[in-house]
């Protein structure tokens, strides 16, 4: 996948989970666009342990994996920042 598309992607993946979140008002979009890259590679590790595909592509099941990443970096920053 292009860089163009991981950014898009990414900033997607980020946007959502910020929203799932509620950490939407906290975060800007570049913020967005990391923690959904971040959230992409970690969603894809965490998939990988259960035995399932990663990110492969810019497809649904892709776009869901990257939220569910983004989602664990967004708990685990939260957590730090305690």
């Amino acid at each position: 996948m292009g860089i163009v598309l991981w950014i898009i992607f990414g900033g997607l993946a980020g946007w959502m989970a910020s929203v799932i979140m509620k950490n939407n008002s906290n975060q800007g979009t570049v913020t967005d666009i990391i923690m959904g890259i971040i959230g992409a590679v970690v969603g894809g590790f965490l998939m990988g342990l259960v035995g399932q595909s990663g990110v492969n592509g810019f497809n649904l099941y892709s776009f869901v994996v990257a939220i569910i990443g983004a989602i664990v970096v967004i708990y685990i920053g939260r957590l730090i920042k305690r």
